[in-house]
């Protein structure tokens, strides 16, 4: 699929990776893409200005008080004329300078004048990658939008082994073709407002224990992010979970059950569309301890109440949205799934086996099976994003249908 005058700002930062980054704007090229390049003077290192010149068809531009280009203020007219910035590799570095908001180079200048959405293919040291400043400097980019590629593991220039190899040009080539074509699709969720929740609760038991699941988040997540690229409004209301909001999402953080409810009711006037992701506690206990419970005994019984149903409330509005909501079992999957989806109410609901290995709680794959009244559909088994899509397309079609 070619992607004929699309207009691609690549920069290039200082690593061993930039030795990759002429046969990146050759593949890029072949897919009909305008390439412009940017060197910070670490790239240049590692890869001449002339190379990358001679196979982009482009001078290659490095200095942002070059009074050649800078006379006419060159860095705003590259930051206007990208449709999309892809920087690879991007060193731990330039991810600080960028997650820092500094504008000390051309590139860091680009990315901060540019409207356009900002790639970045990370390479680096796998210590340097996995340090927590980093991982936090990656986190806050992912917050402003930011779409990280990579990076993948394996053999690295140093010797090591581990995270941070930057993905090959034809990987980075692949997925800027799908990204593209993402972006270039047709939303069905445009204009629509969805409200979801997503993650595990937490019922104090007394100021330091809790009872809770072990719920990531990563599917609702996965849903939110998935939504507002369908073009959707999306209001997420989150457990306690360590993940960053996806981009273009409203975020509610609560702990309990009680929390949750008050901020779904709260939200809940003009949503279309409910999504009950979140793992709540049935249960919680009858009185939280003011002081920390000590260990005076042998054993200790825990009196239990029912924590509201969300989902069912929902559902039970007189103007209710479209409603969905998850099953996640561990035996007779369709047949409890069935039992939520006609007891609460429900449009859709998504099932899945989470004593499966590799799918559900903490796994970055799913396998959903989605059934409604007089309907069932398998997703497969793909990663939670993929599940995420198809899921909302599907709910998408059922509400065209009403």
């Amino acid at each position: 699929m070619s992607q004929t005058n699309r207009n691609i700002l690549l920069g290039i930062s200082g690593g061993i990776a930039a030795y990759k980054a002429p046969i990146l704007v050759r593949r890029l090229r072949e897919q009909g893409a305008n390439v412009r390049v940017v060197l910070t003077k670490g790239a240049k290192a590692f890869v001449t200005p002339m190379s990358l010149q001679a196979v982009s068809g482009h001078p290659v531009v490095d200095d942002i008080l070059d009074p050649a280009t800078e006379s006419a203020m060159g860095h705003i007219d590259l930051a206007r004329w990208a449709d999309e910035v892809i920087i690879a590799p991007a060193s731990a570095n330039l991810v600080a300078r960028l997650a820092a908001g500094m504008a000390d180079d051309l590139l860091t200048t680009a990315c901060l004048a540019t409207t356009a959405p900002v790639i970045l293919a990370p390479a680096m040291n796998q210590q340097m990658y996995l340090h927590p400043a980093t991982q936090a400097n990656l986190a806050t980019l992912e917050r402003r939008g930011v779409t990280l590629w990579g990076p993948d593991s394996g053999d690295q220039a140093c010797g090591e082994v581990g995270p941070g190899r930057m993905w090959e040009p034809d990987a980075i080539v692949a997925a800027w073709l799908e990204w593209v074509a993402e972006r270039s699709a047709p939303q069905p969720l445009a204009g629509q407002r969805l409200l979801l929740t997503a993650g595990p609760t937490r019922e104090a038991l007394d100021p330091v224990r809790f009872l809770s699941n072990h719920s990531s988040g990563k599917m609702g997540f996965a849903l939110a992010a998935e939504a507002a690229r369908m073009g959707a409004e999306v209001t997420l209301v989150a457990g306690p979970v360590a993940l960053p909001t996806p981009a273009g999402v409203t975020r509610i953080d609560v702990e309990s059950a009680q929390q949750m409810l008050d901020a779904v009711m709260a939200a809940l006037p003009g949503q279309e569309i409910f999504i009950g992701c979140a793992a709540v506690a049935d249960y919680r206990p009858v009185a939280v301890a003011d002081n920390k419970i000590k260990k005076a005994n042998a054993r200790m019984t825990v009196e239990l109440e029912r924590n509201p149903d969300i989902l069912a409330t929902v559902a039970s509005q007189p103007q209710r949205p479209f409603t969905v909501g998850f099953a996640a079992e561990t035996d007779n999957v369709e047949q409890y799934a069935r039992d939520k989806l006609t007891r609460k109410g429900l449009d859709l609901i998504a099932a899945n086996d989470v004593s499966q290995p590799g799918q559900g709680f903490n796994a970055n794959d799913n396998a959903l099976t989605l059934y409604w009244a007089d309907g069932h559909k398998s997703l497969g088994h793909s990663d939670k994003r993929q599940q995420a899509r198809l899921l909302l397309e599907t709910i998408a079609d059922h509400k065209a249908c009403q």
